[in-house]
């Protein structure tokens, strides 16, 4: 028997019901982010990498200083750039991997980079400056300026890239109806969400109860003086406590409410999410 208009109805409902709900689930929105992380870093590695090919020649002219062609100082004036360049793309690469995990690297790091960045730029426009020639200062500033803001808009990117992925899988967990100490979850969902995000597995239980004999030492900055440090099992519980539907659980929400560091702050974050899941599967058991 045909369908009648209705039962079609009915059955193109169903279909655009679970389109939406996959178009919707943790695992494909951060199955797309990641697709639209690589796009990003491949686009801003490849403006990186073009403009300080770019800033070469400019580099190799003022460090020859006016040396004859192929002589031994108009030679030696092509290493400085790439000198300068490769430590940069280090710095760059090894931000690539901490944004991943949110974590913030030291001062020396950002002091190697911007030094780099302003090595480029000065050697790039002293000629214009010396010649007073606006034209050359604004055409040899765009290259290194660009690179420069890329390379501090494109950890921020990744920073955010990342939340977003554990924005989506707690918008799942809280959307399910739970009482504010259970959140609902599917266990799989939880853990290809958090690969995707790239976030820090939880830890084992050995691991946790070595952890939670283990006292965390905290930056001075976080945490005020005459506070006592604490064990990452008080920082877990504190969080825990804390949490109710409704909260993203992010390593600055967990920096928040228990005060701990920033490297710390991202594990506490994964072991809470997975407790929760851990906690809505053992309910849903029969």
């Amino acid at each position: 028997m045909p369908l009648t208009r209705g039962q079609r109805l009915a059955q193109n409902a169903a279909e655009a019901a679970e389109v939406r709900a996959w178009q919707t689930h943790p695992d494909v929105v951060a199955l797309r982010i990641e697709r639209v992380r690589s796009q990003v870093d491949r686009l801003c590695w490849a403006g990186i990498v073009l403009g300080l090919a770019f800033t070469m020649t400019n580099v190799q002219v003022f460090a020859a200083s006016g040396a004859g062609a192929w002589s031994l100082p108009w030679l030696a004036a092509w290493v400085l750039d790439p000198t300068v360049s490769l430590v940069l793309i280090a710095v760059l690469r090894a931000e690539q991997i901490t944004s991943r995990y949110q974590v913030r690297t030291g001062r020396w790091v950002r002091a190697a980079k911007w030094f780099t960045l302003a090595a480029t730029y000065v050697m790039n426009t002293w000629q214009s400056w010396a010649h007073g020639s606006a034209a050359g200062v604004v055409l040899h500033s765009v290259p290194p300026l660009l690179v420069f803001v890329a390379a501090e808009a494109v950890t921020d990117l990744r920073d955010k890239l990342a939340d977003a992925v554990t924005v989506a899988m707690n918008a799942r967990v809280n959307g399910r109806g739970t009482s504010p100490m259970h959140a609902p979850t599917d266990t799989s969902t939880g853990a290809v969400a958090e690969t995707a995000a790239d976030a820090p597995s939880a830890p084992s239980a050995a691991g946790e109860e070595s952890d939670s004999r283990e006292v965390i030492t905290d930056a001075a900055s976080a945490h005020p003086a005459g506070r006592r440090r604490g064990t990452f099992g008080e920082y877990r519980e504190a969080a825990r406590r804390a949490w109710h539907p409704g909260v993203v659980i992010t390593p600055a929400w967990v920096r928040e409410v228990t005060g701990c560091s920033r490297g710390l702050s991202s594990r506490l974050a994964a072991s809470l999410r997975a407790d929760l899941v851990a906690e809505w599967d053992r309910e849903s058991q029969p």
